[in-house]
């Protein structure tokens, strides 16, 4: 899943709520690429959903009012993985 964090009503620098984002992704245990403009990260279903609630809950503890996660998921019948989609790349 790619996950983009928003914060909209801050009191403190934005950059630095997604970074509190980013280190939840990295606390997680998941495997993870962060890249420009969101993260994304490899897991199941039930993982990912429990990372964005720690990322939701972190978030509006931290400074900010209100926040939006924009989020791309990719499912199939099979496990999917980054290797399998970059090593064409590479």
């Amino acid at each position: 899943m790619a996950i983009q964090l928003l914060p909209t009503r801050c009191t403190i620098d934005k950059i630095e709520l997604i970074d509190k984002a980013i280190n939840c992704i990295q606390n997680s245990g998941l495997k993870y690429i962060v890249c420009p403009f969101e993260t994304v990260v490899e897991g199941t279903f039930d993982e990912i959903i429990k990372l964005l609630d720690t990322i939701r809950i972190t978030t509006l503890k931290n400074g900010c009012e209100e926040l939006i996660i924009n989020m791309k998921m990719h499912a199939g019948s099979k496990d999917l993985f980054f290797e399998d989609k970059l090593m064409k790349y590479h």
